[in-house]
């Protein structure tokens, strides 16, 4: 990591708030689960729309996907992370890649359309598959994970237990996502996204990398997916709705697409300002509205733009 990037105001905030993330969860410890696990999921968008180009619509769908697996697994079989992490993973995986298989073959809005369409069709069939997915009102008593061998077993059965498996998830996909985006790989996907035309002109199979990149996204949002299921001891079929998507959408929109930390703050802003204006308002919802106005208005590359300037303005 360069010296210089380390005495920036970025890296100093990163730490301060890391800090706290560590030491001081206090009486907000639901909220900071909900935004980590969140910013999990906003992260896994970005790396397809901020750094790969496309726009989905549906990627709630492996958001709901990995909730509705771990829950039906958790519930019938096991709830051991070593045996549920892979299975769900795995299988998101492979449904990931098929549905890449077939949308990446389009581009623009009918992209959009056919993850929006992919996505509406597993909520039908979690709303009509009843005896495996509970119909609409989903699965209940989706336990807490826990991880062991033989007689060693560690449960996360509380909160706070259970807040830093979350954190631990959190900070290991940002590492790799970091590192991935850095990497060769990562350049590559940006190159895709400045220019398709050009990449493949230079030799790059770039419907392989945006495949590649497709199937990455979809498993780490079905990863934030298998600690929202066990979060809320529940999964619905609302997790798979469009407006979920649309909320992460604007999740990566409001805190910056093409950078990690932009959208972890836009998770932040969309899931704590609603609960902090509803304490004092009931029309919190047209202040979000404004929010979001003015950030589309004033702030177009999200707030992360926002703190690049203020770091400018004090280096």
């Amino acid at each position: 990591m360069p010296r210089a990037w380390l005495n920036t105001g970025t890296y100093r905030g990163v730490a301060l708030l890391l800090f706290l993330l560590l030491v001081f969860p206090l009486v907000i410890l639901s909220l900071l689960i909900e935004v980590l696990i969140f910013g999990i999921f906003a992260m896994s968008l970005d790396l397809l729309m901020g750094y790969t180009g496309p726009v989905s619509f549906g990627h709630a769908a492996f958001f709901g996907l990995g909730a509705y697996l771990v829950g039906f697994i958790s519930k019938n079989y096991s709830s051991n992370l070593l045996i549920t992490l892979p299975l769900v993973l795995a299988s998101v995986t492979a449904v990931a890649w098929l549905v890449g298989f077939f949308a990446l073959r389009t581009s623009g809005i009918y992209f959009l359309m056919i993850t929006l369409a992919f996505a509406q069709m597993l909520f039908g069939l979690a709303i009509k598959w009843t005896p495996v997915t509970g119909g609409s009102d989903g699965l209940a008593g989706v336990p807490r994970p826990m991880i062991g061998l033989g007689d060693l077993a560690w449960s996360f059965g509380t909160n706070f237990r259970f807040y830093y498996l979350v954190l631990v998830a959190f900070l290991l996909s940002w590492w790799l996502l970091q590192r991935l985006v850095s990497s060769p790989f990562g350049h590559t996907l940006r190159g895709i996204k400045e220019n398709e035309e050009r990449m493949a002109a230079l030799g790059y199979d770039t419907r392989r990398f945006k495949t590649t990149a497709f199937i990455l996204a979809g498993v780490f949002a079905g990863l934030a997916g298998v600690l929202f299921s066990h979060f809320n001891f529940h999964v619905g079929p609302e997790v798979l709705y469009w407006t979920m998507s649309g909320q992460v959408l604007i999740m990566v929109i409001i805190g910056g697409a093409g950078t990690l930390t932009g959208p972890v703050l836009g998770a932040a802003l969309v899931r704590l300002l609603p609960s902090y204006v509803s304490s004092y308002t009931d029309r919190w919802q047209t202040i979000m509205g404004l929010v979001f106005m003015a950030f589309v208005l004033f702030a177009r590359e999200g707030i992360i733009s926002l703190w690049r300037k203020r770091d400018r303005m004090t280096g």
